[in-house]
């Protein structure tokens, strides 16, 4: 069983996530620690794979890829491997996640408008033991991805 965060784990993620562009020598004066205590801090939650790197927060619309979508779609049985391994050959493809019920893989994907959704859609069901999906279309995101509630009740802990 993995070991939880603890309140300086916590301090330190939510300092990269609003930061992450800050130095260690940077988020140990902030924390009030030594620097060698948040490299050692940074290495093992990179170990431990909760940490696995910085990358920049994209505003995909801002990129032209205004319109997102999930898909419920049901596979061949003992196809999954293969079938997410064509799904990530598609770029409009940005997650997809095995799940239990109605479908197989939820997918998340991404698309310039409905033209280039069908595009996409049809990419999609053209992958070999894809048996049928059910897409919608989002309308907006009120709640984002996010970590920071976990992190900031571990921090106060």
């Amino acid at each position: 069983m993995p070991e939880n965060l603890d309140a300086l784990d916590a301090r330190l993620l939510l300092l990269l996530t609003d930061s992450p562009r800050l130095g260690v020598l940077e988020c140990a004066r902030r924390l009030g620690v030594a620097r060698g205590t948040v490299q050692a801090r940074l290495d093992r939650l990179t170990e431990r794979g909760i940490l696995g790197g910085f990358p920049p927060e994209l505003d995909l619309a801002a990129m032209g890829y205004g319109l997102t979508a999930f898909a419920v779609l049901e596979i061949a049985q003992g196809r999954r491997a293969e079938v997410a391994e064509a799904l990530s050959a598609i770029d409009e493809v940005c997650e997809v996640h095995a799940t239990t019920g109605q479908g197989d893989l939820f997918v998340r994907m991404v698309a310039r408008g409905n033209d280039d959704l069908q595009r996409v859609i049809d990419e999609v069901v053209g992958v070999p033991d894809v048996l049928r999906t059910s897409t919608s279309i989002a309308l907006s995101t009120p709640v984002p991805p996010r970590v920071r509630p976990l992190l900031e009740r571990t921090a106060r802990s």
